[in-house]
């Protein structure tokens, strides 16, 4: 017979285990167990003699046990929680933890992506990344006389998020364009107009500068700083991100009225196209938790809800265009063409035009860049690391700092790649990662999660989907007929499915409930006014931080999200909320 080493291992570490669950637990205490010791080890001894309970043989499958085995030894890499950790580690070391804990799972990161969750996860989150691929794409063209337009995002867009969900520690995090750094790369777009430079070859340079920067603080574990923010700042930036689409969303439908260029008709078609997206949406999504059909059928429906959404708003749109004509022809989906730069310029950007004193100058802008950068990429994996979520892979229980350092690497990898060629800078994106988790959680039948289906398929299909549009024409034709207001449906989904369980939301809904009727909450015990006061604060930096977002100093925006770390420990330094209530307001 042929000795296999595989099952002789797993054999012992299960007898291992039956040992200590069961020969170690029958004695009472530390002490008796080591009085009895002697006799054990110098005579047999049966069940009866030592009260050791006799179990049946359990049978296990060697996929779960193998699955049981890589587990153990990605938890077991490291230990501690992120208070043992420096701020700032030996080079390499904290790549190399994330990585050691995540590598041996990524045979299970392929296996557990094949479901039909993930491929309703995959065609939501399309849609979801394509859609803002798109409107980002107008606005940097805008903002930069279209030195960088639509096919630079969405081909960054592509490329960036396949390489990250193809060799991140923490692939269910979304990367994509966001507000705070538009307003950066215009306010960049100022200064080479005041300079007499040329933009795209400062861009690059401060680019480069900036990934340099990012790659220090990965091989440094320089986002162990992360650890003193809080759920205080988490929530926050969550809610902000959240609003901003519920609010672009609603102010694009309402602009269709206002509009000289558009009719009564196409504007009462588009808020009823929209409502009906997300109307669809929200309340197939929440079938789940409904008696209606199978618990299988309920779950798929809820899963591809947000795609069903989609596919029902275009019908509509279609139907109604079909049937009147110009009057009810909704502007579309608008991707480009032809695969070339928005400019027509050579691909590869001259970075050697800008000159000498300028290349080192731009090391101060791409300072305020890195700030941006690094707070962006790192709250939105912290908030993706929630317990909540309960994730188990290359995470050791209570840490939320574990794969930050690797996906930080990537992040400056491909910050590098996109300056060379004239694309814009990619980052975590809070909205469309929470999306990613949430359409990916198991649910138990009182609608808690109970787990989340832990993959990097859905990531590296999502983005070749994106690739594909930019690339072959039918699907890109296909595309140009799905309607610019089933969009906004979804985008005001996408605002709005993210806010469910952010407690920050739950406490301002709790400001309007009658307190006899709700359910108590973990802060209920806390005083009224001080949970109020605690709430309205968030609300102002909120506000503060929207106005900020929107205004000419929008670049200060990473610098307010860095105030609020010790605007949160002053609340409870000097007093002004003890710090019994803010451990139950601030519980991670």
């Amino acid at each position: 017979m042929k000795f296999n080493t595989k099952v002789a291992f797993l054999a012992v570490l299960e007898w291992n285990s039956f040992l200590n669950n069961n020969v170690v637990n029958s004695f009472s205490t530390p002490t008796q167990f080591s009085s009895s010791s002697s006799s054990l080890s110098t005579r047999a001894f049966t069940s009866s003699q030592v009260n050791l309970p006799v179990h049946p043989p359990q049978v296990t499958s060697r996929k779960s046990r193998r699955r049981g085995l890589q587990l153990q030894m990605a938890s077991s890499v490291a230990s501690g929680t992120d208070d043992e950790e420096p701020l700032i580690e030996s080079f390499g070391k904290g790549i190399l933890r994330d990585y050691k804990a995540r590598l041996p799972l990524y045979g299970s990161d392929i296996k557990d992506g094949l479901n039909t969750q993930c491929l309703a996860a995959t065609l939501f989150l399309f849609f979801a990344c394509l859609s803002p691929a798109v409107g980002f794409g107008g606005l940097f063209a805008v903002a930069t006389d279209g030195a960088i337009g639509t096919i630079e995002m969405v081909s960054s867009t592509a490329a960036c998020g396949f390489l990250y969900a193809l060799f991140s520690a923490q692939p269910l995090t979304i990367i994509g364009s966001t507000g705070p750094v538009l307003a950066f790369v215009a306010t960049l777009v100022q200064l080479a107009k005041k300079a007499n430079l040329p933009f795209l070859p400062l861009y690059t340079w401060t680019g480069l500068w900036t990934s340099a920067i990012l790659f220090l603080s990965s091989v440094t574990s320089a986002s162990n700083m992360v650890k003193y923010l809080t759920r205080f700042t988490d929530e926050i930036f969550a809610v902000l991100i959240s609003t901003i689409f519920v609010v672009e969303a609603a102010s694009d439908i309402g602009g269709t009225f206002m509009s000289p260029a558009s009719t009564f008709t196409k504007a009462l078609l588009t808020l009823v196209i929209a409502t009906v997206t997300y109307g669809t949406a929200t309340t197939l999504k929440g079938l789940r938790n409904t008696v209606y059909f199978t618990k299988s059928v309920r779950n798929n429906i809820s899963n591809f809800a947000p795609t069903i959404g989609v596919v029902l708003g275009s019908l509509l749109a279609r139907k109604a265009r079909l049937a009147h004509g110009a009057q009810a022809l909704l502007p579309s989906l608008s991707i480009p063409t032809t695969f070339q730069s928005t400019s027509g310029r050579p691909w590869l950007v001259p970075l050697f035009d800008l000159p000498v004193w300028a290349r080192w100058g731009a090391l101060l802008p791409a300072l305020m860049a890195t700030v941006l950068l690094y707070l962006d990429q790192n709250i939105t994996v912290r908030v993706v690391n929630n317990p909540s979520y309960k994730m188990e892979k290359g995470r050791r229980k209570g840490n939320i700092l574990d794969g930050m350092h690797a996906d930080m690497l990537v992040i400056s990898i491909c910050t590098f790649i996109t300056s060379l060629i004239g694309f814009p800078w990619l980052v975590a994106a809070t909205v469309r990662s929470i999306s990613h988790v949430r359409a990916l959680s198991k649910f138990d039948k009182d609608g808690k999660i109970q787990g989340t289906v832990e993959q990097r398929i859905t990531g590296m299909s999502i983005h070749a989907l994106i690739g594909s549009c930019v690339i072959f024409d039918k699907p890109r034709a296909l595309l140009t007929q799905v309607p610019s207001p089933v969009l906004m449906g979804l985008f005001m989904y996408l605002g709005t499915s993210a806010l469910p369980g952010n407690e920050m939301f739950e406490r301002i809904v709790g400001l309007f409930k009658d307190k006899s009727l709700a359910k108590k909450e973990k802060w209920s015990s806390i005083p009224k006014k001080v949970v109020n006061g605690f709430t309205m604060l968030q609300v102002a930096c909120l506000g503060a931080m929207f106005w900020v977002k929107s205004s000419p100093i929008g670049v200060l925006f990473p610098v307010i999200i860095a105030l609020l770390a010790p605007l949160r420990f002053g609340l409870e330094k000097f007093g002004i909320v003890k710090k019994e209530y803010m451990d139950i307001l601030d519980e991670e």
